[in-house]
Formats: structure tokens, sequence, C-alpha cells
């Protein structure tokens, strides 16, 4: 058992832990960064399949995620285009297969016009809500106490608009049926985007992605902050703390520090045995927070044959197990991979069949969408992090019916030496990598200020204007 002195113990190697590692180490302070897997990365993830790069986590950036961006331009990481060239596809509740362009589905004018009407009270009410304070918005604790989906309900008596809509936050982001979750956090996602109409974007929202892999972010950092920094397969299962200091306790390092950054998802604190235990307000919030459940499909082809047919490979069902498809061929791979989406009940759904059912349900969806070709792929994957031990579910966690106003203000407050951040507590970039980077910033800001005895301002992420390149 190696024992180490350092400022900061870090818990958790993925792009909040590292960000902050970072930021520390460029202040002059010695850090030492536990991470549980045998990998950097947390929720973004990426593996060679079949001889096919597949990104199993988080692998898009869009151009409001200005934290991201500045990171990558830091390490001068590259970034390309997601491809949207061609016509999508919408299946309806009856199954009936149409092909469109444009920002709208091909349904009835009038149900147009209700989603419509619906994103703009959406757009209205972010815009007045500052996503790092949610529960100071005047309706909070009122937009806290109804459901997502209930609420949408008060807006339209259109079923299909309502449905339509909830599928963006619903199925699209928080991964959870839209009745277990409130329309505040709702809200929350969008102003965390700028708007809800960047969410229903998808031009937008999947603009773009790594080069090197959202995964190869996390690598980088790592090999920056260099040797004795960052230790894998090292769980913190114990964690000693107090005002004036901690130590963490791994399976090989045991370090003591002055500082803690506890960068796990919330869903994971409990796997901590805390010595003394936290203060009572603390085990109640975690215990209002979850992850949500999501299957993510990867199927990789000879050629990206639907490009042929003159589609894009985007497509919606908003009732199909498989509810989003699209082209994802990773950067300068001549073949074809269709990544596709199935969320919460669906899912559960899913892990009810056996393997050979499972596959054949979800590629007959594919099919649905692009064609009898979508049978036969070379590499067949799905991701499920609900699986891995320490992740348990995705994207991210959000509260309850009434929990973000309830918590919300305490979320990220300091517990003694003991600092929290991650993505699911971020105000911009919520549950996305942007999210992470800003926290990992902003904790570090925290920390360093605490440390040298100077001011240090709250609001800081170290985002900057998005390059001109990005979107070349």
């Amino acid at each position: 058992m190696a024992t180490l002195e350092r400022d900061v113990v870090i818990i958790g190697a993925g792009p909040t832990g590292l960000t902050a590692a970072h930021e520390l180490r460029k202040a002059g302070k010695t850090v030492a960064v536990l991470e549980a897997r045998d990998r950097v990365g947390g929720r973004t993830w990426t593996d060679v399949i079949g001889g096919a790069t597949i990104e199993i986590g988080g692998q898009w950036i869009s151009p409001d995620q200005t934290g991201l961006y500045s990171l990558l331009e830091e390490f001068g990481i590259e970034t390309y285009p997601r491809h949207k060239e061609g016509t999508s596809v919408f299946v309806g509740p009856d199954g009936k297969r149409i092909e469109y362009t444009g920002e709208d589905f091909p349904i009835a004018p009038e149900k147009v016009a209700e989603m419509d009407k619906l994103i703009a009270v959406m757009d209205e009410l972010a815009a007045q809500i500052d996503p790092d304070r949610p529960w100071e918005h005047a309706r909070a604790e009122e937009l806290d106490m109804i459901s997502f989906h209930h609420w949408l309900r008060t807006l339209t008596d259109d079923e299909d608009a309502a449905t339509n809509i909830g599928l963006f936050i619903a199925g699209g982001m928080l991964t959870k049926p839209a009745h277990t979750f409130s329309a505040l956090q709702a809200l929350l996602m969008a102003a965390s985007a700028g708007s809800f109409s960047n969410l229903v974007n998808e031009d937008f929202i999947l603009d773009r992605r790594i080069v090197g892999t959202m995964q190869g972010v996390s690598k980088t950092v790592a090999a920056h902050l260099g040797e004795d920094v960052v230790f894998l397969n090292n769980p913190v299962l114990k964690l000693d703390w107090s005002e004036e200091g901690v130590t963490a306790y791994g399976a090989t390092v045991t370090v003591s520090a002055k500082k803690a950054i506890v960068a796990v998802p919330p869903n994971l604190y409990s796997r901590i045995s805390y010595n003394p235990p936290l203060p009572r307000k603390k085990h109640i919030t975690h215990q209002h927070q979850s992850m949500g459940l999501v299957i993510k499909v990867h199927a990789v082809y000879d050629t990206p044959f639907w490009r042929a047919k003159g589609l894009s490979g985007t497509g919606f069902a908003p009732t199909q197990i498989v509810s989003e498809v699209y082209d994802n061929t990773f950067y300068e791979d001549t073949r074809g991979t269709l990544v596709g989406f199935i969320s919460d009940v669906h899912a559960d759904a899913m892990f009810e069949l056996s393997e050979e059912e499972r596959k054949a349900r979800i590629l007959a969806d594919l099919a649905n969408f692009l064609g009898d070709e979508a049978l036969t792929p070379e590499v067949f994957y799905l991701s499920d992090f609900g699986s891995e031990e320490w992740t348990r579910g995705a994207y991210a966690t959000s509260y309850d019916l009434g929990g973000l106003f309830r918590f919300g203000p305490d979320q990220s407050v300091p517990t003694g030496a003991i600092h929290w951040a991650s993505s699911d507590l971020a105000g911009e970039g919520y549950q996305h990598v942007d999210g992470a980077v800003r926290m990992g910033r902003r904790t570090a800001a925290l920390i360093i200020a605490a440390l040298d005895g100077t001011a240090h301002d709250p609001a800081y992420d170290g985002s900057v204007p998005v390059p001109d390149t990005a979107h070349a």
C-alpha cells in the first residue's frame, strides 16, 4: 500500500476529475487522482469491436459547449462534422414511414403548430432560468411539483404533440419516463443548452465529433498530467474527512490531502464510507438523484448504404422501440455505422428478451427506418452503462419530483474539505462533457482560492468563444 501526501485528492478520472487536476497542476498544486476503473474517461469510453471504432459512451459536441471547446483548443484536439446530408425518416404511431426534409416532423400542420407552441413556451421559460440556480425562478417550486408529462398536457390537448415534445427530454436526454421528473427539471435541461429549440434541433445538439474520440480527450489530459498522478484500479471505499483535510483509501494507494473532490455521479456517492458520516441533508439529497436508463445501439455495415438512397441516416419514431437513429460513421471510415437509442421503459422491455430476440427486434426497427440492408450488420454492439458497476445508468442523474427545488441549492456546497463535482451537478452543459469540464474548472478555482487565501470568481469556467474552424 503506497501512502501519498498531496494538496488535493480527486476521486474519479472522468472529464470532471481530470479537468480539475489539470487546473490544479497549472496553479502549482500537487494532485492524486484515484479511479475505480482500469481506464480514464468515465462515461466517455471507446473500444475497437470487430475492427470498428465504437464510442460506447458520450461522443457529440454542440456549438454552445464552449467549456469543452476551450479544452479542445488548449490541447489542439480536432473535431469533424456529423454526416447530415440527405432526407430524414419519421415513423408515426400508425407505423407509417415518411421521408422528409426540414426541421418539422411530417405530421399534420395543426400538430406542428401545437408543437411549435409548446417549444415557444419552453423557450420563454428556459430564457428566464439561470441554469446554475434554476430553483431561484419565481415559479420554481410550482414547476417542480408537476411532472413534465402532466405539465405538457396543461398546455395542449394534442396528445401527439405532447408525446413528441416529451420525447426530446424524456427519451432523448434524461432517459426516464416523462411522468417521473418535473417540469423544472426539463426546463433546466433546456436552459443548460441555451434553449429548448437547441435540444429539438439534432443538427445543433449533435453537431460534431472528436477526431480522436471523446474518451481520447480524457486520455490526452491524463497523459499531460504525467506519472504518479492518476492511479487506476483504485476505488475509494473509505474517506476520512474534517474541515482541515481528508484521507482517501484506495485499493493500493492511500492519499492524505488538504482537499478532496468527489468527481463521480451522485448515485455513486454512497459507495464511499465516510468517517465521520456525512451530514443528514447530504445523505438525503443523494437518495433523490438517480440515473436514467438507455441502450445505445451500434450497427456497422460494409458501406453507408442509406446515403446511396439519398437518406441522411437520421430517423425519429416516438412510439417505436428504437426512437432515434443517426449516421454515426467514424472519422475517415469507409464503412457505415448507425447509432440508435432505446430509452427508459423500452430499454427495460429489451432486457427481458433473450440476446437473439433483442437483436432481431432492434434490427427490425433500424430496417423500418432505412431498409432491409440494416438487418445484416457486420458488427452489432449494445452500450449498457446500467450494467457498469462504476456508472449504473446513463446519461446522467436527475431528481425525482420536487427534488431539484428542495435539494438543488445544496448539491454542490462543500462538506468540510470535500468538494462535489460532476456533469450531473452542472448548470450550463448539464449532463454533457461540457458541463463536466466547467465543473472541474470551477471546483479547482474554488480550491485554489481557499488554499492560497485569495478571492475567486464563482462563475469562472474557462469557456471561450467557439472557433470558426469548428463549423468548417
